[in-house]
Protein backbone atom coordinates (compact mmCIF):
# COMPACT_ATOMS: atom_id res chain seq x y z
CA UNK A 1 0.00 0.00 0.00
CA UNK A 2 1.29 3.41 -1.00
CA UNK A 3 1.32 6.27 1.51
CA UNK A 4 0.70 9.91 0.61
CA UNK A 5 2.26 13.03 2.09
CA UNK A 6 -0.38 15.68 2.91
CA UNK A 7 0.06 19.24 4.16
CA UNK A 8 -0.87 19.24 7.83
CA UNK A 9 -3.05 22.35 7.46
CA UNK A 10 -5.25 20.47 4.97
CA UNK A 11 -5.93 17.92 7.71
CA UNK A 12 -7.39 20.56 10.02
CA UNK A 13 -4.25 21.28 12.01
CA UNK A 14 -3.78 24.99 12.85
CA UNK A 15 -0.20 25.24 11.56
CA UNK A 16 -0.42 27.93 8.86
CA UNK A 17 1.46 31.19 9.26
CA UNK A 18 -1.71 32.82 10.63
CA UNK A 19 -2.40 29.97 13.07
CA UNK A 20 -5.31 28.64 11.04
CA UNK A 21 -6.04 25.37 9.30
CA UNK A 22 -7.59 25.10 5.85
CA UNK A 23 -9.25 21.70 5.90
CA UNK A 24 -10.51 20.65 2.51
CA UNK A 25 -13.07 17.97 3.10
CA UNK A 26 -12.86 15.57 0.19
CA UNK A 27 -13.98 11.97 -0.28
CA UNK A 28 -10.50 10.99 -1.51
CA UNK A 29 -8.83 12.38 1.59
CA UNK A 30 -11.44 10.77 3.84
CA UNK A 31 -10.82 7.40 2.22
CA UNK A 32 -7.05 7.75 2.55
CA UNK A 33 -7.41 8.68 6.22
CA UNK A 34 -9.62 5.62 6.83
CA UNK A 35 -7.04 3.43 5.07
CA UNK A 36 -4.17 4.86 7.14
CA UNK A 37 -2.32 6.15 4.07
CA UNK A 38 -1.85 9.80 5.11
CA UNK A 39 1.44 11.11 6.46
CA UNK A 40 1.09 14.71 7.65
CA UNK A 41 3.79 17.28 7.01
CA UNK A 42 4.24 20.98 7.73
CA UNK A 43 7.64 21.90 6.30
CA UNK A 44 7.66 25.35 7.87
CA UNK A 45 7.15 23.94 11.36
CA UNK A 46 9.58 21.10 10.65
CA UNK A 47 12.10 23.78 9.70
CA UNK A 48 11.68 25.43 13.09
CA UNK A 49 9.24 28.27 12.40
CA UNK A 50 6.59 29.07 15.03
CA UNK A 51 2.82 29.36 14.75
CA UNK A 52 1.78 32.03 14.15
CA UNK A 53 4.58 33.53 12.07
CA UNK A 54 4.84 36.45 9.67
CA UNK A 55 3.84 35.71 6.07
CA UNK A 56 6.77 34.85 3.81
CA UNK A 57 7.36 34.80 0.06
CA UNK A 58 10.21 33.89 -2.26
CA UNK A 59 11.98 37.12 -3.15
CA UNK A 60 10.77 38.89 -6.32
CA UNK A 61 11.99 37.51 -9.61
CA UNK A 62 13.30 34.29 -8.06
CA UNK A 63 12.12 30.68 -8.01
CA UNK A 64 12.29 27.76 -5.60
CA UNK A 65 15.17 26.10 -7.47
CA UNK A 66 17.25 29.21 -6.82
CA UNK A 67 16.35 29.09 -3.13
CA UNK A 68 17.42 25.44 -2.95
CA UNK A 69 20.68 26.29 -4.74
CA UNK A 70 21.42 29.10 -2.28
CA UNK A 71 20.93 31.79 -4.95
CA UNK A 72 17.67 33.28 -3.66
CA UNK A 73 15.95 33.88 -0.35
CA UNK A 74 12.58 33.42 1.29
CA UNK A 75 11.74 36.65 3.08
CA UNK A 76 9.16 37.36 5.77
CA UNK A 77 7.00 40.46 5.42
CA UNK A 78 8.99 41.82 8.39
CA UNK A 79 12.18 41.77 6.30
CA UNK A 80 13.61 38.74 8.09
CA UNK A 81 15.40 36.15 5.98
CA UNK A 82 13.65 32.82 6.66
CA UNK A 83 15.40 30.85 3.92
CA UNK A 84 17.18 28.43 6.26
CA UNK A 85 14.02 27.12 7.98
CA UNK A 86 12.23 26.80 4.63
CA UNK A 87 15.07 24.75 3.15
CA UNK A 88 15.47 22.70 6.34
CA UNK A 89 11.73 21.95 6.37
CA UNK A 90 11.79 20.95 2.70
CA UNK A 91 14.63 18.54 3.40
CA UNK A 92 12.72 17.12 6.39
CA UNK A 93 9.66 16.55 4.19
CA UNK A 94 11.80 14.77 1.60
CA UNK A 95 13.45 12.65 4.30
CA UNK A 96 9.99 11.64 5.58
CA UNK A 97 8.88 10.76 2.06
CA UNK A 98 11.98 8.63 1.49
CA UNK A 99 11.66 6.86 4.86
CA UNK A 100 8.07 5.84 4.04
CA UNK A 101 8.58 5.20 0.33
CA UNK A 102 6.13 7.98 -0.50
CA UNK A 103 5.78 8.93 -4.16
CA UNK A 104 2.69 11.20 -4.03
CA UNK A 105 2.10 14.44 -2.13
CA UNK A 106 -0.93 16.71 -1.80
CA UNK A 107 0.23 20.11 -0.63
CA UNK A 108 -1.34 23.52 0.10
CA UNK A 109 -1.44 25.63 -3.03
CA UNK A 110 0.09 29.11 -2.95
CA UNK A 111 2.40 28.47 -0.01
CA UNK A 112 6.07 29.44 -0.38
CA UNK A 113 6.78 25.92 0.90
CA UNK A 114 3.98 23.79 -0.50
CA UNK A 115 2.60 25.62 -3.54
CA UNK A 116 2.77 23.31 -6.54
CA UNK A 117 1.26 25.39 -9.31
CA UNK A 118 1.56 28.97 -8.09
CA UNK A 119 3.27 31.08 -5.45
CA UNK A 120 3.09 34.76 -4.65
CA UNK A 121 5.39 37.26 -6.37
CA UNK A 122 7.47 38.35 -3.36
CA UNK A 123 5.92 41.80 -2.99
CA UNK A 124 3.27 40.76 -0.42
CA UNK A 125 0.56 42.27 -2.61
CA UNK A 126 -1.43 39.08 -3.30
CA UNK A 127 -0.16 38.69 -6.86
CA UNK A 128 0.20 35.07 -7.97
CA UNK A 129 2.83 33.70 -10.32
CA UNK A 130 3.11 30.25 -11.86
CA UNK A 131 5.69 28.28 -9.93
CA UNK A 132 6.37 26.05 -6.98
CA UNK A 133 7.23 26.49 -3.33
CA UNK A 134 10.52 25.25 -1.89
CA UNK A 135 9.20 21.92 -0.58
CA UNK A 136 7.07 21.18 -3.63
CA UNK A 137 10.07 21.84 -5.87
CA UNK A 138 12.42 19.64 -3.83
CA UNK A 139 9.89 16.79 -3.76
CA UNK A 140 9.34 17.03 -7.53
CA UNK A 141 13.08 17.09 -8.14
CA UNK A 142 13.30 13.85 -6.14
CA UNK A 143 10.64 12.21 -8.33
CA UNK A 144 7.48 12.65 -6.27
CA UNK A 145 4.21 13.55 -7.93
CA UNK A 146 2.97 16.75 -6.28
CA UNK A 147 -0.69 17.82 -6.36
CA UNK A 148 -2.63 20.65 -4.73
CA UNK A 149 -5.78 20.49 -2.62
CA UNK A 150 -7.67 21.24 -5.84
CA UNK A 151 -6.42 18.03 -7.47
CA UNK A 152 -7.67 15.20 -5.25
CA UNK A 153 -9.03 13.17 -8.18
CA UNK A 154 -5.73 13.42 -10.04
CA UNK A 155 -3.78 12.47 -6.92
CA UNK A 156 -6.10 9.49 -6.36
CA UNK A 157 -5.60 8.29 -9.95
CA UNK A 158 -1.84 8.55 -9.55
CA UNK A 159 -1.85 6.69 -6.23
CA UNK A 160 -4.19 4.01 -7.62
CA UNK A 161 -1.83 3.49 -10.58
CA UNK A 162 1.14 3.12 -8.23
CA UNK A 163 -0.81 0.59 -6.13
CA UNK A 164 -1.66 -1.37 -9.31
CA UNK A 165 2.01 -1.36 -10.36
CA UNK A 166 3.04 -2.60 -6.92
CA UNK A 167 0.48 -5.42 -7.10
CA UNK A 168 2.04 -6.80 -10.28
Amino acid sequence: MQFVLVSSCLLGNPVRYDGRAVPRGDAVLSRWLEEGRVVAVCPEMAGGLPVPRPPAEIEPGRVADAVLAGLARVMAVTGDDVTAPFVRGAREALATARERGIRVAVLKEGSPSCGGNYVYDGHFAGQRLPGAGVTAQLLRSAGLQVFSEHQWAEARACLDALDADDAR
